[in-house]
């Protein structure tokens, strides 16, 4: 239905297009993508407050030339909340969602993936979130679930508690939370440090070597995500891939489970997933640590 409006939190949000596809091989409509993006808002708010967002937009769908956004438009609502950080020659004006209000505004423009920053915009400069991304050379997801078990063993032989997520494309993400003690420079280079250090050890399975032709077929440790204005997929986000796969939280056992691949929850089977599990990464915060003990992980 063309032109329908809704109230979300009080905000009145006309919709347009929802018979749009946005998934054109799936038969995802805009509809979809609105309700969503409305329903999973609960859920995925606590791990979107009070970060800058950057959009990736698909107004025509994703079988037609999509594009990362930064700046808000200057048509964004006023109630759309903002935040202006500096960059490299002048600011950037990000849209910072706090409520399903925004996100359901956000889907109606055609924003399909929403990516997230590091830290929160009242200490911009120091990460509160560590991201390994693994990225597999080739399509065996087996070699993935092996560099997320080292990673996960070397962290609990510490006693820090980390987090892991399915990145709705080919890989994961093994993620700590931080107590933002320090820069994103000096967290940058100690998760670099322990990426080489594991590396190192276990060369004929991962790799810190950028050039994909030198990777080979070993799992290459993505460390680039650790900076001042860099993103990663957010969680509960929606993917621009076939059947619309979801970034999902999981846990330990789920993650290293024979079972699990990638794009194993989508749009059409996330909710089922959710009625039976709470939120993986419900408590994320309360295990933020210190940067100092990830330091005494490195080489």
């Amino acid at each position: 239905m063309a032109g329908e409006t809704i109230e979300i939190d009080g905000r009145e949000i006309r919709l347009s297009n929802r018979d749009k596809l946005i998934f054109p091989d799936d038969g995802i409509s805009k509809a979809v993508l609105v309700d969503y993006y409305r329903r999973i808002a609960d859920i995925a708010l606590p791990h979107y407050r009070d970060r800058p967002l950057s959009m990736q937009r698909f107004p025509d769908g994703i079988g037609k030339q999509g594009f990362f956004q930064k700046n808000a438009s200057d048509y964004f609502p006023a109630w759309i909340k903002r935040a202006k950080l500096e960059k490299e020659g002048g600011t950037v004006d990000y849209v910072v969602v706090d409520s399903a209000a925004t996100l359901v505004y956000l889907a109606d423009q055609g924003m399909v993936a929403p990516h997230l920053g590091l830290s929160r915009i009242d200490r911009i400069d120091c990460p509160d979130r560590l991201v390994i991304d693994l990225d597999p050379s080739d399509g065996d997801f087996g070699k993935v679930q092996r560099a997320a078990r080292r990673f996960h063993r070397l962290f609990s032989s510490a006693g820090i508690t980390d987090f892991v997520q399915t990145t709705g494309s080919r890989g994961l993400h093994v993620v700590v939370a931080l107590d933002r003690s320090r820069t994103f420079d000096e967290v940058r280079k100690i998760v670099r440090d322990l990426c080489r250090k594991l590396a190192d050890k276990y060369g004929d399975e991962m790799t810190v070597e950028q050039r994909k032709s030198k990777r080979g077929d070993r799992i290459y440790l993505d460390t680039g995500r650790n900076a001042y204005g860099q993103t990663a997929i957010a969680s509960y986000g929606l993917r621009a891939k076939p059947g619309a796969p979801v970034a999902t939280p999981l846990d330990w056992k789920e993650a290293l489970s024979s079972d699990m691949t990638p794009r194993k929850y989508t749009v059409a089977n996330i909710f089922r997933r959710m009625s039976r599990k709470e939120d993986p990464w419900a408590d994320i915060r309360d295990h933020a640590v210190s940067v100092d003990r990830l330091e005494k992980l490195a080489p």
